[in-house]
């Protein structure tokens, strides 16, 4: 089965290879000269179905759409749905990486809980059969200054919960198996698995 995957985000096109490239072939929106629509929901969920509900009307294949973001309970959630855009509609990783430190300037490390939230949403044309939608969630901390270089986002702050590293010193293999969108594509990957039944 061929899937569009509606993002140009070049980083969950390699995490979702790798981890569900079994079950299908992921192709990139770009290969269709698609941009992502501008992201009007008010939570993860609106924001997937409509992402992916676009890019399999246009292509007329499915096509998954994956909404995800970090809330930081000490900023009442925010960046949360704006975490890619949370210093600038054209906001660099660094960019937005370094407006969240400032954000928690003085903030002691037992208050700088947060968790990564991932939503999935496979979308097939006119609907049929109804999307698959799959959440997944990964608690943890901010650290007070960037660690590791792998990963992408705010993975250079995030310390997940029990862990002394940031989610930028886990192998990509470590993390997809415990991060927000390595639960939500699991759970994926067992919807696809069972529809093949």
């Amino acid at each position: 089965m061929e899937i569009v995957l509606a993002s140009g985000n070049k980083g969950k096109l390699k995490e979702l290879q790798s981890k569900l490239g079994h079950l299908a072939d992921f192709v990139a929106q770009s290969s269709f000269g698609l941009e992502t629509p501008e992201e009007t929901g008010s939570t993860y969920l609106e924001n997937a179905i409509l992402k992916a509900r676009f890019v399999s009307e246009q292509t007329g294949l499915p096509a998954l759409a994956d909404d995800s973001g970090l809330s930081v309970d000490y900023l009442d959630g925010a960046p949360g749905i704006y975490s890619a855009r949370f210093a600038g509609e054209e906001a660099t990783d660094q960019e937005n990486n370094d407006k969240l430190l400032v954000s928690l300037q003085g903030v002691p490390h037992i208050d700088r809980g947060a968790a990564f939230h991932c939503v999935l949403a496979l979308v097939y044309p006119n609907d049929k059969p109804d999307p698959i939608l799959c959440e997944g969630i990964w608690r943890g901390k901010i650290f007070e200054a960037p660690r590791g270089k792998n990963g992408f986002g705010y993975d250079p702050l995030f310390q997940p919960d029990g862990m002394e590293c940031a989610s930028a010193e886990l192998s990509p293999k470590h993390k997809n198996q415990i991060s927000h969108r390595g639960k939500a594509m699991s759970m994926l990957a067992s919807r696809l698995t069972e529809q093949d039944d």
